[in-house]
């Protein structure tokens, strides 16, 4: 449904748009309390803030750790998605946080990839057909002088074609 929706905004909208205003008003992405500032055009570049409100405060007064997470899942999945062309399937594998100290204030993320990382993962899947992508981000105060969590991400990537033909034989 969202990538219906955005193929028709697509005509209207910059894609870095769509991405940032398609995620803030997403009732699942809302839920979260995190909200996305900036997009970059290229869309290698998504910066998210988690503000420390009534909604995500736990029994000690700082962000629930659930807020945390959730505010950074979903970001490089459909980064990547809308980065590669239709020829790559691209899923959240797998995820870790590690909390580092409690967040009594808002919170902020950097999810960032490189052309050089989008050529090497077009190189690695051209080559392996699937590879898992780990990626590794802080969730920091706004100045990135303090941590508050670390969140690790497994991503899978894949060529479409491999991916079906892997999914028949199953």
């Amino acid at each position: 449904m969202y990538a219906t929706i955005s193929k028709v905004l697509e005509k209207f909208m910059s894609k870095a748009s769509i991405y940032k205003y398609g995620f803030n008003l997403s009732p699942m992405y809302r839920r979260s309390t995190g909200r996305i500032y900036e997009v970059s055009d290229d869309l290698l570049s998504v910066k998210v803030r988690i503000k420390l409100t009534y909604k995500n405060s736990n029994y000690v007064g700082s962000i629930f750790g659930g807020s945390l997470f959730s505010a950074t899942d979903p970001i490089f999945m459909i980064q990547l998605l809308n980065i590669l062309d239709s020829n790559y399937v691209v899923w959240d594998k797998a995820a870790t946080i590690k909390f580092k100290r409690p967040a009594r204030e808002n919170c902020y993320v950097d999810f960032i990839f490189t052309w050089d990382e989008i050529e090497q993962i077009k190189k690695d899947v051209a080559t392996k057909n699937e590879i898992d992508l780990i990626k590794n981000i802080a969730i920091t105060n706004k100045d990135k002088s303090v941590v508050f969590a670390q969140v690790s991400k497994t991503i899978y990537i894949a060529n479409k074609e491999y991916y079906k033909q892997k999914r028949r034989t199953k």
